[in-house]
This record gives structure tokens, sequence and C-alpha cells, in this order.
């Protein structure tokens, strides 16, 4: 693990002049592992540190290019030494966070984080048993339905691994346990209003398509590493002098998407039925929830469809969720996160996505 690490001396060794020297941790490992073509896994590369001592990210620039590691010199070994048949793996959070020069000496593979039921698998095979045995009690005594992990997953954990899953599922069996030691049950099956009963009332409470179709309101689509939503851009207008107010905690390229869904719908007013005299008006863009950040681009179309909605007075259709940035000429242009946002529709009840 290299979280953390910030002394070159952990990649290249020390000389051996010092008191207490010793080699470096690549060539440590390849003498515990006792051949020249073994697998190093470089775990958390991205929390290397910095300090007086040296950059270790800087050190791992020759272990890790192919064209220079045939002759790496350990400060300690004092002499050439061949890393040319050794495969590297290296695990990151955040690619942002890699220094780019180093990063360029690698390939880069993305893992975007598990969807929900490959959660509630993991759970099945892997978390509810270690779980139940670390809890002292048996697979007889307490079973976790199929709908009760889904529960787990969607109502109360919100991560892209399983961390905080194992932790409820931990949690689902000590309450269990208990109930079983005071001789309240025997054996007890874990249901969706079971797993309510003994953590309590949801933490999360993930977003459910509109009822009916209204004016002024379209259904978008988000993704974070947690995974995907659905999201409602609200546009209203109101007496004024024809100015765009926007609110919702919304980052730079999220605004500019509404002015140029702002300008679209001006541009092109006559094809899209609004009256002119509606650009009189003051226009409100709302996008909740207000506490959380947003941004990027991708909500361009669901603010224009909701903003023609509100200015030609026709209601926007509550069962398509929508994505994508839009142009000023009305392009929808390709987005990222695809899958988790599709996930996310589905989850709340939308089947059918632009």
């Amino acid at each position: 693990s290299l979280g953390g690490a910030r002394d070159e001396a952990d990649i290249r060794g020390h000389r051996r002049t010092y008191v207490g020297a010793m080699p470096g941790r690549i060539l440590t490992g390849m003498k515990q592992a006792g051949t020249r073509n073994p697998v190093f896994l470089l775990d958390e590369i991205d929390k290397l540190g910095v300090s007086f001592q040296g950059d270790p990210a800087s050190a791992l620039l020759e272990v890790l290019d192919p064209a220079q590691n045939d002759s790496f010199t350990d400060h300690y070994l004092g002499l050439p030494f061949d890393l040319s048949e050794v495969l590297f793996i290296a695990t990151a959070n955040f690619v942002q966070n890699i220094p780019a020069p180093l990063l360029d000496r690698m390939e880069v593979v993305e893992f975007s984080g598990y969807i929900e039921a490959e959660k509630v698998a993991i759970a099945e095979r892997y978390l509810v048993p270690r779980q139940i045995g670390e809890n002292g009690l048996t697979e007889k005594e307490v079973t976790l339905t199929g709908p009760a992990l889904l529960e787990l997953v969607q109502r109360y954990t919100r991560e892209a691994g399983v961390r905080q899953l194992e932790r409820e599922v931990g949690r689902v069996a000590r309450k269990a346990a208990r109930r079983i030691a005071a001789g309240e049950v025997t054996k007890l099956k874990v249901t969706p209003g079971v797993v309510r009963d003994l953590l309590g009332r949801p933490k999360l409470h993930p977003e459910e398509k509109g009822k009916i179709d209204q004016i002024g309101t379209a259904t978008g689509m988000y993704y974070t590493p947690m995974g995907g939503d659905i999201m409602f851009v609200e546009a209203s207008t109101m007496r004024g002098k024809g100015e765009l107010v926007l609110t919702g905690q919304l980052g730079d390229v999220m605004k500019e998407s509404a002015r140029a869904a702002w300008t679209y719908a001006r541009s092109h007013a006559a094809a899209l039925h609004i009256p002119d005299e509606m650009f009189d008006l003051d226009v409100h863009i709302h996008v909740p929830a207000g506490a959380i950040p947003k941004d990027g681009p991708s909500a361009g179309v669901t603010m224009a469809t909701a903003l023609v909605s509100a200015l030609s007075g026709r209601e926007a259709r509550h069962d398509i969720a929508m994505t994508g940035e839009i142009t000023l000429r009305g392009r929808v242009l390709p987005i990222g996160g695809v899958k988790e946002k599709l996930l996310g529709a589905l989850r709340a009840g939308t089947k059918q996505v632009i």
C-alpha cells in the first residue's frame, strides 16, 4: 500500500552508509516472491505524499516505464536490476490525483461502481454468510431474503462499493442475535418490513417519477460515483424585465447550459409556439434539492424542455426522463454515465428515456 508514503527511500532504498539501511520495497518484494516475474499490486497510488525526503511518485517513474526499468538501480544494492518482466498493477480512487507523468506510463482501466443487482448478489454470496458467522448465528437461525437486501441497498446505503452495506447487514445480524438470545424468537426471516423494524426508518428516499403531466416541470437524470437517479427541473414565469433567474446550487457549466436553453427557446419561439410577449416576463429555473451542489452539461435538454413548457403553456410528459447537452441550434450532444442514469430512471419507475 502506497497510501501516505512520502519518502523516496520507500521505493529506492537507503544507501548502505546509513545506520539501519534497507533495500526499497520493490526489491524487498522481489526477494519475498523469489521470482523475476511476479505481479506487484501498488495500492492507493493516488494518495502518495511529498516531503523534504523526496517524492516517491517521481521515483516510481523509472519503475513503471518499460523503456527504463530493465536497469532499475536500488540505492542499497547499488547495481542495475531488471524489472522489465514484472507486471505492475496500480489502484486508485481518483485519476486526477495521480501526477500526469506517472499516469502517462500506465494503461487506465476504469471500473464503475456496483449496480444494485450486483450488490444484492455480493451480499447473498459473501457478506451475509460472513456477518452471520461473526455474530454467532447459523444460517438456519437467520435468513435474509433478496427483497430485504434490496431494501438495505436502496434505502439504507448510498455508495459505489459494499462496505456500508456490510455494516448494515452486520447491524441486522446483531439485532437478530439479541432477539434470539433473549428468547423472543427461535429463528428470524428478514423481510423488508423486518428490516425497517430492526433498523428504524430509512435513511434515504430515492426519487419517484411524477404522477401527472405539469407545465414547467421536466424529468432529468444525473450520475454520481454512488449511482444514478432522476431529478426534476422546474421553470416558472413571473412579471419582470425578461431576466433569467437560476437557483439550486448550480455550477458554472450548468448555469451556461440554462442560458443556452434560454437562447434556443427565444431564437426558435415561432417554431415552438411561444408568444413573443412571454419573453417580457422573468423566468425562474430551479433544480431541487437546494442544498446539494450540481454541475455538468447533461441537464441542458431537460432545462430546455422545462423552459419551453413554461413559456408555451404546454405540459411536459411526466413519464419520460431525459439527459444530454443542448446547443444553441437545438442539437443534443452525448454525455457520460449512461448506464447508471438508466438504472436510476428504471428504479424511479420511468420506462422511456431520451
